[in-house]
This record gives C-alpha cells, sequence and structure tokens, in this order.
C-alpha cells in the first residue's frame, strides 16, 4: 500500500490528492470504522511533509468521513441506523431540489456532460472496474447539484457529499443504478421541473428501502 504520490498529478495540491486517496480508502473498506489514521505515518508513505497530510485529514474531518476522538486523534467514521436515517432526510430535500433546479437551468453541454458520466459508468462496469463505476455515478450526482447553480444549496451540500458517496458504495445493482440515472437524466433533459423532483424523490426512496439497517 506505501506508494508516493504520482508526479504526474503534482500539478494537483497535495492536499488534495492525498486526501482523495485516503477517502478512496475509505469507500473500498481497506479503512473500517474506527481506525485511527496516524499523521506521521502517512507523511511517511506518501514522502511528503505533515502539513498537507495534516490537511487533508482535516478536510475528511469536515466531509465527515473522520471524525475526532480526544484520546486518539482521527479515525475513520462509522455511520449509525439513525445517522443513514438522518441523512437520507436531509439527502431527499436538498437533492430532490438541485433535479428540479438542474431540469430549470440545464443547458444541452450540460445534458451532454451528464450523458458522458452515464456512459462512463457503463464501461467502467463493462470492463469490471466496479470503483470507477460508483465514482462515475457518485460525479453524476455532484454534476446535477453544479448544474443547479445554487450557492446556497451547494453550500448545504458540500459538507455532506462525502458521507453520501459513502451511501452510493453500498448499493450493488450497478447497472439498474445507471439505468434510474439515466431516467433522472431524461427528466432533467426535459425542462419539466416537477418531473424531475417526482423521479428524484422515486430514486431517493427506493434506495432509501433497500439500504441496510447500518453501516
Amino acid at each position: 500500500m506505501a506508494q508516493p504520490v504520482d508526479e504526474s498529478v503534482r500539478e494537483r495540491p497535495l492536499r488534495e490528492v492525498i486526501r482523495d486517496t485516503l477517502r478512496t480508502r475509505i469507500f473500498e473498506g481497506y479503512y473500517a470504522p474506527g481506525m485511527r489514521l496516524i499523521e506521521r505515518d502517512l507523511a511517511a508513505e506518501f514522502k511528503v511533509s505533515r502539513l498537507p497530510v495534516r490537511e487533508a485529514l482535516r478536510m475528511l474531518l469536515q466531509e465527515g468521513l473522520l471524525a475526532e476522538r480526544a484520546t486518539r486523534g482521527s479515525v475513520v467514521a462509522g455511520l449509525s441506523e439513525k445517522d443513514v436515517a438522518d441523512l437520507f432526510d436531509v439527502r431527499s430535500s436538498l437533492e430532490v431540489l438541485a433535479c428540479r433546479l438542474a431540469a430549470q437551468r440545464a443547458t444541452p453541454e450540460d445534458v451532454a456532460r451528464l450523458e458522458g458520466l452515464l456512459d462512463s459508468a457503463t464501461d467502467a462496469l463493462a470492463r469490471g472496474s466496479i470503483n470507477e463505476a460508483h465514482r462515475y455515478n457518485s460525479e453524476f450526482h455532484d454534476e446535477v447539484t453544479a448544474i443547479a447553480d445554487n450557492s446556497f444549496l451547494r453550500t448545504a451540500l458540500e459538507p455532506l457529499q462525502g458521507r453520501m458517496h459513502w451511501l452510493f458504495r453500498h448499493v450493488t445493482d450497478l447497472p439498474e443504478l445507471i439505468e434510474e440515472h439515466r431516467e433522472l437524466l431524461t427528466a432533467i433533459a426535459s425542462g419539466d421541473a416537477e418531473r424531475a423532483a417526482a423521479q428524484s424523490v422515486k430514486h431517493i426512496g427506493k434506495y432509501r428501502e433497500q439500504y441496510p439497517d447500518t453501516v
């Protein structure tokens, strides 16, 4: 697992590269809930100073993927049954609004970008790259929020996105998920805000019912 930071991504801030790597490990289960992430050990692994690691950990704390414990430092957070229910409550409000606004504001270029993400997810799935397919499906939701073009909505969603993406990773029927996203895209592309909102409610409700009791 010990890898230096790839030179090909050096143009990005180190804190973001490290954050994305750690986030992926959490999503993929390499870091289990309750596991402590030690700043100096990560700095040695990535062959960087401790500052970008500290910043990456702070970003993951803000996303809710890590929690601070007085005696243990940063540990991987878990989601209780109530946490999951609360998160779905918030998601059903904010994401439905995002889809409604996206239907009103999406340009042909926006629709093409969303379609491209779903095509990429389909291609990744066909190649057996499950994690990559999950990533494209998560990016689809993020792009809908961007298209909604509401700064207050984005500010409300940003601290929750890490945990929402974690929820997305528990979906096992990826072909069905991609098809549902295509239906949501069709609703957004129609320009009918109420149709897009209704499709979003249906989509979120289905996965809320299927979701495990605890994470």
